[in-house]
């Protein structure tokens, strides 16, 4: 679950993926394609210590839903644990990425050139229709379901978003925060001139390993790749190869 796909030139993905669609009904690889044409990786999330697994799996099933590839976890004081019943095969077109502490995630994310975007009340904090998008890529870091941020967290970001409230409640839940957030904030950046989508190459591992996901016995028929006869051919490929 949430795995990247291995590291190949892109040439050795595109040969493979078109020897795998052959075993898929053409439909189904134009969907794929479709849905992949609306991911990003301009945007992603940090999940600091998910305790209950109904909020592990409303954050998968909402990343997934607003076309978000990435989700970052910290696991230094319990495991992400989405509840297969309630993702119901939403984790597997995605990609998560563990930590076993908050400073390793940061460390993921910097590498990676996102900003550090903590959710949580702040007298600097801006609301997600005031965020500036354009400034690069960014990750929303959520906290505890209790706690909220670490301090560790909240002292490393590089910015604030918060979500105003109007009536007597102070806050929301953590799924109902980042539904709401991401929401917006996807909204306006498919809306942006940025250019948020992912880049080819990192396209075609992603379709490779969702590929792999949708075909029974992936693995096993990919194993026959450079005998098959169908293999670099645009011909529908059987079991017979």
């Amino acid at each position: 679950m949430g795995n990247t796909a291995p590291d190949h030139p892109v040439q050795w993905y595109t040969e493979r993926i078109e020897y795998l669609s052959g075993f898929v009904l053409p439909e189904r690889i134009e969907r794929l394609r479709g849905v992949l044409s609306l991911r990003t990786e301009y945007m992603t999330i940090c999940a600091e210590n998910t305790f209950h697994s109904q909020n592990a799996s409303a954050l998968v099933r909402t990343c997934e839903a607003f076309g978000l590839q990435r989700i970052y976890t910290v696991e230094e004081l319990c495991r992400f644990r989405p509840n297969v019943n309630i993702v119901r095969g939403s984790d597997k077109w995605i990609d998560i990425l563990h930590s076993r502490s908050t400073a390793e995630a940061l460390g993921k994310l910097r590498a990676e050139g996102y900003r550090i975007i903590a959710t949580a009340p702040h007298q600097e904090g801006v609301t997600p229709a005031d965020f500036d998008i354009a400034a690069g890529p960014f990750a929303l870091l959520f906290g505890t379901e209790h706690a909220g941020l670490s301090a560790e967290a909240t002292a490393a970001a590089d910015g604030y978003i918060h979500i105003p409230m109007q009536g007597f409640v102070e806050s929301l839940n953590l799924s109902a925060s980042a539904a709401i957030a991401l929401y917006i904030l996807t909204d306006r950046l498919r809306s942006s001139n940025i250019d948020w989508r992912i880049e080819r190459e990192r396209r075609e591992k992603i379709l490779f390993k969702w590929l792999m996901a949708s075909i029974r016995d992936s693995k096993r028929i990919l194993d026959r790749f450079p005998l098959c006869p169908f293999a670099h051919k645009s011909v529908p490929a059987t079991e017979e190869c």
